[in-house]
């Protein structure tokens, strides 16, 4: 088989010294090359200890005669950017990181490509990167972070901050969660969108089998990134071992089903679309819509569930989600490891997988004085926390092209109500409101002009904790928005409102005292009645007719910049959020 490394040093003379002078030794010229792409960088947990893993990597690649390249585009970190501007620039980063891959990649060519990454946009734009330039690649997941004491983990920041806001409690309890919540390396302990796209990128079959989401600290995730070296190399020299090879629709499928049996972030419904755009397949909302209802959802892990991110794979990882729902899997797609799904989870069984697992939870049984089995932890397929999934799209003539909800993070209380908008053009002017009481029981508080052409779509997470932490609040309003929310955000909240209110979408018609009709299980948003006063359908499609008249759009928000390029080529939220260029 030929390797395209070989074929390019043919044809330019000057890489073989330039590559010399880098520190490659004349043996190595000829050997597999194979592009390491990571997001190692001093920017926040998630990525400060990638570069133990990369050398790992190289050791692997090493043992099996190749030679590891180093490249780096760190990403940056939603929770410390969060309620400031510097949030508008998470999504657009997404983008940024799968154009950088694209050039380091095709600017030289490489015969593989291994991709590490743990967060929020580091993930799905490695994801997009190798999808984009497809040659035979593995993805290596950067793992958790601990709990801290009390099971502590970062998501309950959020809580303490409104807590402290309120009076609740004094500054010395707010420095102490502050200390103690991110007590090692890795993506936030929780169930948010780090979590959620490490595991996306296994049920993918872009990772090797149960290395998602392993604590960051586990010798187990050191002797896996080795293992992907060395399969890295092997996989350069196979047939038919390209990312287009393997990922197919029925690899998505199996990822949203998975999906909805951890009750995954929200922020998925922007990444997966976005990375199957890469690949040439569609998924859309309606896709997640589909294959969320009547799926069991297993994973008692925060935000929506009880225990610390680092017990999924103390229960056994994808893999023994995988087997709770195995019977709804294809099993027969094709994965990294050059074997079908259903050979690898054969294969675990064999291996001592989960007895190694199972290991580790009595080790964390005994740091935190708990007597947990994996069923406390992944429940069985016939005793689900839930069994309508854990995503639900909305639509009705406030979101035509639909909204999202994590129905296993709402209070059942707001599954079904009518309630009176309270618009809010920033998230800014809705957060004070919200602090200083000036929201009621039964408000629809809107946060508008937050998607991705509006302000780069941030995250509403502090908005969000706000209402959720609230007694009253949280049970009694809804908070809907064309922004979206961080993965560890929980309450009645609805976003991704498309389209968004930048192009004019009916979420920028709202007014005061509008009222606006939730209903989960119906799938419907609706405005449904003007000034209190109930309105039939035709009424208010004329209402809002009117109103679209005397709408005025928006100056644009930002001049220059990645911004800019942002808002005149992001496509629709429920596309994915992805450059389109038309």
């Amino acid at each position: 088989m030929k390797l395209i490394s070989q074929e390019m040093r043919k044809l330019a003379p000057e890489l073989d010294p330039l590559r010399i002078g880098t520190g490659w030794k004349k043996e190595d010229l000829g050997k597999v090359q194979v592009m390491i792409e990571s997001t190692y960088g001093d920017s926040h947990p998630g990525s400060g200890h990638l570069n133990v893993l990369v050398d790992e990597v190289r050791k692997g690649i090493a043992e099996e005669n190749g030679y590891g390249a180093r490249y780096y585009c760190t990403d940056i970190c939603d929770g410390e950017s969060q309620g400031t501007d510097g949030i508008n620039y998470s999504l657009v980063s997404r983008e940024m990181i799968a154009n950088m891959i694209e050039i380091h990649a095709n600017a030289t060519p490489f015969d593989a490509g291994v991709y590490l990454s743990s967060c929020d946009k580091g993930v799905p734009g490695n994801l997009m990167g190798l999808a984009r330039v497809n040659i035979p690649s593995i993805f290596v997941p950067g793992g958790t972070m601990n709990a801290g004491p009390e099971m502590l983990t970062l998501e309950q920041l959020g809580m303490y901050s409104a807590k402290f806001e309120r009076g609740e409690i004094d500054e010395a309890k707010l420095d102490w969660a502050k200390c103690n919540a991110c007590p090692s390396c890795g993506a936030c302990s929780f169930i948010g969108t780090a979590s959620t796209m490490q595991i996306m990128a296994e049920a993918l079959g872009l990772a090797l089998p149960g290395t998602a989401l392993m604590p960051s600290t586990s010798p187990d995730l050191l002797a896996f990134a080795r293992k992907a070296g060395r399969q890295s190399v092997r996989i350069a020299q196979m047939e038919n071992m390209k990312p287009s090879d393997i990922v197919t629709m029925d690899s998505f499928e199996n990822a949203i089903l998975v999906h909805a049996a951890i009750s995954g972030s929200t922020n998925c419904l922007l990444h997966l679309p976005a990375i199957a755009h890469e690949f040439g397949i569609e998924i859309t909302g309606e896709t997640f819509d589909r294959l969320h209802r009547k799926a069991h959802y297993l994973l008692d892990v925060r935000p929506a569930g009880r225990w610390p991110a680092e017990c999924f794979y103390y229960a056994g990882g994808v893999p023994a989600i995988m087997e709770e729902i195995k019977e709804h899997l294809h099993l027969d797609v094709m994965t990294v490891t050059g074997k079908t799904l259903g050979e690898n989870l054969e294969e675990l069984k064999q291996n001592g997988f989960y007895e190694k697992c199972n290991k580790w939870l009595q080790e964390f049984n005994k740091r935190y004085n708990v007597n947990l089995t994996k069923e406390d932890i992944i429940r069985p397929y016939d005793k689900a926390i839930g069994t309508d999934g854990s995503i639900a799209l909305l639509k009705g003539n406030l979101a035509p092209e639909g909204a999202v909800i994590k129905h296993t993070a709402c209070p059942k209380e707001m599954f079904k109500s009518i309630l009176r908008a309270r618009p809010f053009d920033s998230e800014e002017e809705c957060l004070d409101a919200v602090l200083k009481h000036k929201v009621q029981k039964g408000d629809a508080v809107f946060i508008r002009y937050e998607g991705p052409k509006g302000s780069g779509m941030p995250e509403m997470f502090y908005t969000s904790e706000a209402i959720s932490s609230d007694k009253e609040l949280g049970k009694s309003i809804a908070l809907i928005t064309d922004g979206r929310f961080s993965g560890a955000s929980t309450g009645p909240v609805i976003g991704h409102c498309s389209p968004e209110a930048v192009d004019g979408g009916p979420i920028a018609l709202v007014e005061e005292d509008d009222l606006i009709e939730i209903d989960v299980m119906e799938r419907k948003l609706n405005i449904v009645g003007v000034k209190g006063e109930r309105k039939s359908m035709e009424e208010i499609d004329e209402i809002l007719a009117e109103r679209r008249k005397n709408w005025k759009p928006r100056e644009r928000k930002y001049k220059n910049g990645v911004l800019r390029l942002f808002s005149e080529h992001a496509a629709s939220t429920m596309k994915g959020a992805y450059l389109e260029y038309k």
